[in-house]
């Protein structure tokens, strides 16, 4: 059965939460250390989508297996056509394709909208599903911040990695 990829829509933040907050509590790809609550979630997405970003839902059999989104990496101006992914996959649907599929699409959704550079922000350095998936999806291994975040009794890692969208810095942007 083929995993659909699209827009997510306010009927689906339950899954999203419920999803993050077992990504919050059990993992650490997120820094948070408390999950937000529903309300949270949806105040989040509306930000997000109300500045043009894409926000998608892994859906297979009516069941959100995972979620998406891109948003600013910066905040100055001249980050504009920079943005930062990110992905959670519920902890059944892990290596089921969901999160290489939304991820392929959040690329193509970025390009079309004339981004120019996805930068990952990884939390922890032992996160080698992630940090794999992305290297399989052209993104390069550009630097690691060493012990920035404190979760699960032990000092945490981000690896960043980026990839170019579209033609990248071959030209200015439009």
């Amino acid at each position: 059965m083929t995993v659909l990829i699209r827009p997510a829509h306010d009927e689906d933040m339950d899954a999203i939460t419920a999803i993050y907050a077992d990504a919050v509590l059990n993992g650490t790809a997120s820094f948070e250390l408390e999950p937000p609550d529903v309300a949270e979630m949806k105040a989040r997405r509306a930000a997000l989508i109300e500045k043009g970003f894409p926000y998608l839902v892994a859906e297979r059999a009516d069941r959100i297996l995972g979620y998406a989104y891109a948003g600013a990496y910066r905040p100055r101006p001249a980050y504009a056509f920079t943005v930062e992914d990110s992905i959670y996959v519920a902890p059944d649907a892990q290596r089921s394709g969901a999160g290489r599929a939304l991820l392929a699409k959040l690329i193509s959704v970025c390009e079309g909208k004339g981004f120019r550079q996805m930068v990952a922000v990884i939390g922890d350095s032992l996160s080698e599903p992630s940090i794999g998936l992305h290297q399989h999806m052209g993104f390069a291994h550009v630097g690691t911040v060493r012990n920035v975040g404190f979760k699960k009794g032990r000092w945490l890692d981000q690896v960043i990695m980026q990839r170019s969208l579209g033609a990248g810095a071959t030209r200015a942007p439009v």
